[in-house]
């Protein structure tokens, strides 16, 4: 069961911040250390131009390389599993052996599954990690440094996570403008996120393909406007994490066609009191659901 923290810890000393990938996660997560904290940040991203912005506008203090890896206390990942997994292997015996490890994947189980043995071979701790905000759009240039502000940070402790390292990672997420610290499973957070992330995004990138929306000009307001919105996905990140959590997103994919099929057939039958009563059902969960999980 995830367990929820609002309160303060003590916080790391000003530090030496590394991030991986400057996209829309990572980029607002050195811009929100920036702006919130005293911290240094050193960074690395593949595109050389996303390296320059954020160099001239100030976000980052240096490049995060081998060399100086061994400066950083608190690295944060921001690239796909994959990718991340590789770019770990190749890098772990630079660690700084108090460093903390913090992979901000939208799915946990495939990173921690080969990222753990990799931090207790080389002597670093390492939390799965996921903040719950994100917009349409990607790239540094479209990163905010109050992205995060009263946002759940969703982490994954594991029997090797003592409390100290998770008390000073609680304090320093809530520093950045989180609002609450979330502390959960990797099997856990898959099966949830299967449901409240994963499954609106196919949802979204299905519905757009129906040919009705090419005549939508004139005939849509915010209905349209939410259920589309996240169907400006990155195909290459989107198709691996949903095939890294395969099993979970194709339960909820099913339970999603059962319901709809229930609707679809009330309609076609012309079914008034079932169709009343499916909609009913449905507007009561919402109702009764808890606020900040709206």
């Amino acid at each position: 069961m995830a367990e929820i923290f609002g309160a303060d810890h003590k916080i790391f000393d000003n530090i030496t911040v590394g991030m991986v990938g400057l996209g829309l996660i990572g980029g607002s997560m050195v811009k929100a250390t920036k702006q919130h904290t005293l911290h240094r940040v050193l960074a690395y991203d593949k595109d050389p131009a996303t390296m320059k912005l954020a160099a001239d506008t100030g976000y980052i203090d240096g490049v995060l390389t081998p060399e100086t890896l061994p400066e950083c206390s608190i690295v944060m990942i921001a690239i796909i599993p994959d990718q991340l997994v590789k770019w770990v292997e190749e890098n772990a015996p630079y660690f700084a052996h108090d460093a903390v490890l913090v992979d901000l994947c939208g799915v946990k189980r495939y990173v921690a599954e080969r990222v753990a043995p990799l931090a207790r071979q080389y002597g670093f701790r390492y939390v799965g990690g996921h903040p719950m905000a994100g917009k349409e759009v990607a790239g540094f240039a479209n990163a905010e440094g109050n992205l995060y502000r009263d946002a759940s940070m969703i982490l994954c402790p594991d029997q090797d996570t003592d409390k100290d390292t998770l008390d000073s990672l609680k304090a320093f997420y809530l520093s950045l403008g989180f609002g609450e610290i979330v502390l959960t499973t990797p099997e856990e957070h898959d099966s949830i996120i299967s449901y409240t992330s994963q499954l609106a995004h196919v949802a979204s990138s299905s519905y757009i393909k129906s040919p009705t929306s090419r005549q939508r000009m004139g005939f849509t307001a915010g209905s349209y406007k939410d259920m589309t919105r996240v169907a400006r996905l990155d195909p290459e990140m989107w198709t691996q994490l949903f095939l890294d959590n395969a099993d979970h997103l194709t339960a909820e994919l099913d339970e999603l066609i059962r319901n709809l099929t229930d609707y679809r057939d009330a309609i076609a039958d012309g079914n008034a009191a079932e169709l009343c009563r499916l909609l009913q059902e449905g507007r009561d969960l919402k109702v009764t659901e808890p606020i900040e999980n709206c």
